[in-house]
Formats: structure tokens, C-alpha cells, sequence
């Protein structure tokens, strides 16, 4: 297994190095896409690529709408990828040109391009900004530590984050409270279920996507705030807590969660969330709506992971979507004028609020709309307070989507069904990721 993951992940490694040879051969001293950009005269046309296009297509065009009017000697052309293509679609046009000036470029695939030198470091035009000092710092962190550099290359816009959904009708029917600590859930899970009428507690992520929401779960309880030890050599991930963490967490399976729970992805999850036969879910903002359009307001609340007893609040780094400036642009100075003002309280406040994410926008996180989206609102207080501690996930490792998906999915089933160990499993995971660290550390020169 480890050989096998190894040879992937070498394979990784020579494609985005040769897209980065690729990209030099392009440019005229060596540095990426360069060729031909340069920082314009801030007027004329740009073209932004949006990587999430369909769903957040309406709201960007309203944002583009009024920074015209604001900016009436520039004009921006729209591109909408789909979120399953955009990270192809940027590796093309590094290799082949036709890089927009302007993209979306969030924690996920930040790596990758950054490994290709396609990216306009940004510290400099941050701090030079009417941005400075008004980005939350957790999201700024994000991103960074997502490049793997010690520079900024994309512009934080919005985040998710874990949230706990419960059903307040059925927790008062109970007369349970808030599941506000790791003790309160675990005991509200057990005594909603009612496994004769195929009611249940919780709902556990089996199927797709199951890995981050277990990392969520084991750093909540283990209370550990790093991923790695100090010399930023070995994962915490299979540290003798989070073991312990994953154990309790997993136990939770057919005792008060459905045996479908096994294969089941958010989708199902939600369903069944929505249709009264389950108390609690795990997921994110991104279902907010769907919870709203099925219940109402009145009939669940989405509040942070829980706490500690001691009121400690752990969780694991959602990717922050962001945009980034190329470095083939030719026109930055413009491009850099529309990541602004995106940005800004105003724009950033009507992209959250359309998108049901928390603005990266400071100013933004303040404004009524939040008032009305609870979950929104609690999950940007738990980010701004100060008081929430974020594992960063390795989001720079180019074997990290592989390795918290496909490769790790089945394992944590076998978990999960009793055939393997949380111990055995966790310590597998650790030595895939110790081994991709020491290999993109090699890279870097550490």
C-alpha cells in the first residue's frame, strides 16, 4: 500500500513539475507565466474565471455590475467553470496560455498552482489596500499555510465550517438542552434514539467525504491544535487522544445512528435529517439552505462543533475560497482593483450573504443579514472571536485530496464495521502523510 501510494504520489509530483517547466519555457526569466504581463494602466478589459460557476454565477455578475459602474473605464468579462473542472482548466492554461487575469482560486487547489509559479504574490497590494487589517485572520492563515509559502497568493473571499445541526423539536420533546459540549451529544444520541420506531440520534458520515468529518470529530474531542508535532515532521492525526477521539466517535455506529450510515453521503444524510427520523448532523453551511427550504427556522438550529468541558472549541480548516491574480496578466493593476473591491465590505457582504458563507470581509461579518442566518452568523462569531482553535489541514500536500478521500474512505469503513482498528487505521494515514510531508519538504529545500 505504501509502495503503491508512493509511486502515485511521485507521479503527482513530476506532472506539476513538469507543468512548472512547462510554464518557464513560456516565460523569459525562468519565473512562470510571466510573459507579457505587467501592471497596465488599470483601465481597458481583464477576464475573471470563477470556479464555482452555476451556482455563484447570478451573485458575481451583480458584484461585476456595480464595480463597473463604480470603475466605468474597466470591463470585466465573466467565465464560469464548474467546480469539478476548474482545477484542470487552470492547469491547461498554465500549460498552454490563456491564464484570465482575475480567478478564483481557493484553499483546495492553491497548491498546485502556486507549485506552477502561475500565481502574483500579494502581501505587498494587501498592505497597501483599503484590505488591510480587514480580513479575518484565521481565513488569512488558511490560505497561506494552503500554499505551502510563506506569502500570500490569493485574496480570502468566504469560508465554511463545521456545523452541528440539531432538531429543536425533537431535543424539546426529549427536554434535552443544546448539545453544546462533546458530553452533551453524546448523550442526546443515545437518548433520542428510538431504534423500534427508526428514529435515531445521529447520523455518521460512512460513505463519500467521510474523512474530513471524522478529522472534525477526533480534534474536537482530542482538544490537539496542530496537525503536525513542532519540527513539522509526523501528523498528530494518530496521536494516542485522537485514536481514543475516533473510537467514541465510530462506537456510535448502529448503537444510535442507521446501519445505511455506512455508504451514506451528505445527500442522504440530509435527508433523512430533514425528515424527522434522525436528532443530530454533522456537515456544513452548505446545507443551511436545504435545512431552511424543508423546516423552516423554527424547527432545528446549526451551532459550532462542541466544546470541551473546559470550553475549549477544536476544528479542523474548511477550505477558504479566494481569489488570486496571475502572473501572465497584463493588465494587474486592474485585476488587482476588482479583487478590492470584491473584497470590500459592500461586495463581500452581498457574495456571503447569496452563497450562505461567512465573509472574509471583517466589516461584512457584522451586517443584519446575519441576524437571519443563524448558523452563518454563530459559525463567523466562533471564527472572529479569537476563541476557536483551528487545525490547518495540509491542504499544500499534493497527495492530500487522494490520500482524505479515495485512498483513506475504505479504511475508515472497515473502522467503522469493526474489521480494522481506529489505531491500525490512523497509524496508516500517518505514515502516508509523514511520508508526503518529508517529500514536499525535500521539494521546498527544508
Amino acid at each position: 500500500m505504501k509502495m503503491h501510494r508512493s509511486r502515485r504520489l511521485a507521479s503527482a509530483i513530476s506532472l506539476v513539475s513538469a507543468l512548472a517547466l512547462t510554464a518557464t519555457a513560456c516565460g523569459d526569466d525562468g519565473s512562470g507565466l510571466t510573459d507579457g504581463g505587467g501592471e497596465g494602466s488599470g483601465t481597458g478589459s481583464i477576464v475573471f474565471w470563477d470556479e464555482n460557476g452555476g451556482v455563484r454565477t447570478a451573485v458575481w455578475n451583480e458584484i461585476i455590475a456595480d464595480f463597473e459602474k463604480a470603475n466605468p473605464d474597466i470591463d470585466v468579462e465573466y467565465v464560469g467553470l464548474a467546480s469539478t473542472e476548474a482545477q484542470s482548466k487552470y492547469d491547461t492554461a498554465i500549460q498552454g496560455g490563456g491564464l484570465p487575469d482575475v480567478g478564483g482560486v481557493g484553499a483546495a487547489m492553491i497548491a498546485g498552482i502556486t507549485a506552477q509559479d502561475a500565481l502574483e504574490p500579494l502581501d505587498k497590494r494587501i498592505g497597501g489596500s483599503s484590505l488591510e487589517g480587514k480580513l479575518n485572520k484565521a481565513m488569512l492563515e488558511n490560505v497561506k499555510s494552503a500554499g505551502g509559502r510563506d506569502e500570500m497568493y490569493t485574496v480570502p473571499i468566504s469560508a465554511t465550517n463545521g456545523v452541528l445541526y440539531y432538531r429543536t423539536d425533537l431535543f424539546e420533546k426529549a427536554q434535552l438542552d443544546e448539545p453544546e459540549t462533546w458530553d452533551d451529544f453524546y448523550k442526546a444520541a443515545e437518548e433520542l434514539t428510538d431504534k423500534k420506531k427508526n428514529v435515531f440520534g445521529y447520523t455518521i458520515r460512512g460513505g463519500p467525504g467521510s474523512i474530513a468529518q471524522a478529522l472534525d470529530a477526533m480534534y474536537g474531542q482530542s482538544g490537539i491544535d496542530s496537525f503536525w508535532d513542532a519540527a513539522e515532521k509526523k501528523t498528530t492525526v494518530n496521536d494516542p487522544k485522537n485514536v481514543e477521539a475516533l473510537e467514541k466517535y465510530v462506537g456510535l455506529y448502529r448503537k444510535v445512528t442507521p446501519a445505511a450510515d455506512l455508504n451514506n453521503d451528505f445527500t442522504k444524510m440530509v435527508a433523512q435529517f430533514d425528515s424527522g427520523s434522525i436528532g443530530m448532523l454533522n456537515h456544513n453551511l452548505g446545507s443551511y439552505q436545504d435545512h431552511v427550504q424543508a423546516l423552516g427556522i423554527d424547527k432545528f438550529r446549526g451551532i459550532p462543533q462542541p466544546k470541551l468541558a473546559d470550553g475549549t472549541r477544536v476544528m479542523v480548516s474548511n477550505p477558504v475560497s479566494g481569489l488570486g491574480l496571475f502572473k501572465s496578466s497584463k493588465n494587474k493593476a486592474a485585476a488587482w482593483k476588482f479583487i478590492e473591491y470584491a473584497a470590500s465590505h459592500e461586495a463581500n457582504s452581498k457574495f456571503s450573504e447569496s452563497a450562505g458563507l461567512i465573509p472574509a470581509n471583517q466589516e461584512a461579518a457584522e451586517d443584519a443579514w446575519l441576524d437571519k442566518a443563524e448558523a452563518t452568523k454563530l459559525g463567523a462569531e466562533a471564527l472572529f472571536s479569537g476563541n476557536t482553535r483551528i487545525v490547518q489541514l495540509p491542504y499544500y500536500l499534493p497527495d492530500w485530496n487522494t490520500l482524505s478521500k479515495a485512498d483513506s474512505e475504505p479504511g475508515f469503513q472497515k473502522v467503522i464495521l469493526g474489521k480494522m482498528t481506529a489505531k491500525e487505521f490512523l497509524d496508516t494515514l500517518a505514515g502516508q502523510l509523514n511520508e508526503a510531508q518529508a517529500e514536499w519538504k525535500e521539494r521546498q529545500g527544508n
